[in-house]
C-alpha cells in the first residue's frame, strides 16, 4: 500500500455548526427506511448473539476484517463482530487473518447506517465499540458526513460501552470529544506511539507515512438514556 499524505481541511477548530447539528440529531429519531439486505445481514448476527452470553465487542468499519481478527485473539473471552458495507475488502480478509481457530469473530456485510440502528432496537450492549479510521471528510461543507455529524450519531451512543476510535486527523477526534460532552460523556484523547503495533492496514500505510496517530476512548452511557432525546435548552 502506497504512503499517504497528512489530513488537510479548510476548518481551524471545531466545525462552527457542531453543536446545531448535533444537538438537532440527539433530539430526533433518524427515519430512513431500513433496507432489507442490511436487516437480513444483522439478522445473522443477531442469530449468532442470541446464543452467546459472554462479552460483545463490536468493530464497526472493519474493512478487511484485520482488526476483529487481532481483536478476537486478544479477548478470547468475547465475541467480536466485524461490520464493513465493502464486498470486496471484506473478501480479502484471509490474507489479513490473524486469530487462530477456535476465537470467536463473525464478519458481516452491512451498512452501519442501519446496523448500528437495528442493534441498539435489539438492546446490543458491547464491551467495547471500535470505530478505526479512516473517514474523515476534512472539508468543513462535508461535516454532515462524518459519524458524529451524520443522523445515526445518536445510535453509535444508544449502544453504550467504551467506545475506541483511531485517526490520523485529531481534529476529527477533537469534534467526536466535544460531541460526545453535549451528553455529560467525558472522553481521553492521547497520541499513539509510532512503534504500537498497527492492527489495521490504514494504520499500517499512516505509520509508514511518519503521521502522527491518535486514539479516543470513551465510557458511553449505560442505560441509553440520552438516545431517544435530549429536553430542550
Amino acid at each position: 500500500m502506497d504512503e499517504s499524505r497528512p489530513v488537510t481541511t479548510n476548518q481551524h477548530g471545531n466545525h462552527d455548526d457542531l453543536v446545531k447539528v448535533v444537538m438537532r440529531h440527539l433530539r430526533a429519531p433518524f427515519q430512513k427506511p431500513i433496507q432489507a439486505h442490511n436487516r437480513e445481514a444483522f439478522n445473522q448476527a443477531q442469530q449468532l448473539l442470541a446464543d452467546w452470553d459472554g462479552p460483545l465487542i463490536l468493530d464497526s468499519c472493519c474493512g478487511v476484517g484485520e482488526s476483529t481478527a487481532w481483536l478476537a485473539r486478544e479477548n478470547p473471552d468475547a465475541l467480536v463482530i466485524g461490520v464493513d458495507k465493502s464486498a470486496h475488502r471484506l473478501a480479502r480478509h484471509a490474507h489479513y487473518q490473524a486469530a487462530e481457530a477456535g476465537h470467536r469473530y463473525l464478519l458481516v456485510r452491512a451498512d452501519l447506517m442501519d446496523f448500528w440502528r437495528l442493534a441498539v432496537a435489539a438492546h446490543w450492549q458491547p464491551k467495547q465499540h471500535y470505530i478505526l479510521y479512516p473517514n474523515p471528510w476534512p472539508k468543513s461543507a462535508h461535516f454532515s458526513r462524518r459519524w458524529h455529524g451524520s443522523p445515526v450519531w445518536p445510535y453509535v451512543i444508544g449502544l453504550g460501552g467504551e467506545l475506541v476510535m483511531r485517526s490520523n486527523w485529531v481534529m476529527y477526534l477533537t469534534e467526536v470529544a466535544s460531541s460526545l460532552a453535549l451528553v455529560n460523556c467525558a472522553a481521553t484523547l492521547s497520541p499513539l506511539l509510532h512503534q504500537h503495533q498497527p492492527i489495521t492496514p490504514f494504520e499500517r500505510k499512516y505509520q509508514r507515512s511518519r503521521q502522527q496517530l491518535w486514539e479516543l476512548r470513551a465510557q458511553l452511557p449505560e442505560d441509553g438514556r440520552y438516545f431517544s432525546a435530549i429536553e430542550a435548552e
